[in-house]
């Protein structure tokens, strides 16, 4: 399963890296602001995750060859924003920026559950739930706070609690169907729920939907 793991997180660093730049470069930060918003928004989960568990030093400072993956994807996607200046068009960025970020929620969030299987002598299915959504959402929050938003989790549609199931199903579906089976519809369904949030405007409750408006 290890291989099939590591295509995984390569490919969640990626997207999450190229969610990260786009970022940036809307909020027009040189290369270096580009590159560390990529690589912030693609480990910063991990780094999350492992103090959680106790790893310490975190994986990424041990083996950084996710963060050099993050600064080079982030490094292209800058240079290929300038070069075709697709950051003007912003229906076509956000549309990227949001297939990106729902990949890298659902694959960092089954990442974080197996990572805790992995280390973890005792079940602890609050512990493994928790790990899987922070793994997921954690970089995404510090993504924005570097940028100046309001972290995308409490503002945009259906983030952390499509984490959040996926987290569960992960880890109740772990022992009784498999390590593949759990990771495959764990990702699957973060990323269907991340996907038709945005597209039929699903969301929570919030202040101005009950009339009251901000002062």
């Amino acid at each position: 399963m290890y291989l099939p793991v590591l295509i995984l997180e390569i490919i969640g660093t990626v997207a999450f890296s190229i969610s990260g730049a786009l970022t940036g470069v809307r909020k027009n930060m040189d290369i270096f602001g580009v590159c560390i918003l990529g690589l912030t928004t693609a480990v910063g989960g991990g780094i999350i995750r492992d103090l959680v568990l106790g790893i310490t030093p975190p994986t990424t400072f041990v083996n950084p060859v996710y963060a050099i993956i993050a600064i080079v994807t982030a490094a292209v996607t800058f240079f290929a924003v300038i070069i075709k200046k697709t950051v003007k068009h912003y229906r076509t960025a956000e549309i990227l920026m949001l297939v990106m970020d729902s990949v890298g929620l659902g694959i960092f969030t089954v990442v974080g559950i197996r990572t805790a299987f992995s280390v973890m002598e005792t079940e602890n299915l609050f512990l493994f739930i928790f790990v899987g959504v922070v793994t997921g959402c954690g970089g995404g929050v510090m993504r924005d706070l570097f940028a100046g938003n309001t972290p995308y989790i409490f503002v945009k549609h259906f983030y952390a609690c499509a984490s959040l199931v996926g987290a569960v199903l992960c880890t109740v579906m772990w022992k009784s169907c498999g390590e593949a089976a759990a990771i495959i519809t764990g990702a699957a369904v973060v990323i269907a729920l991340r996907l038709c949030a945005a597209k039929f405007r699903w969301s929570l409750p919030r202040p101005d939907r009950f009339g009251h408006r901000h002062e």
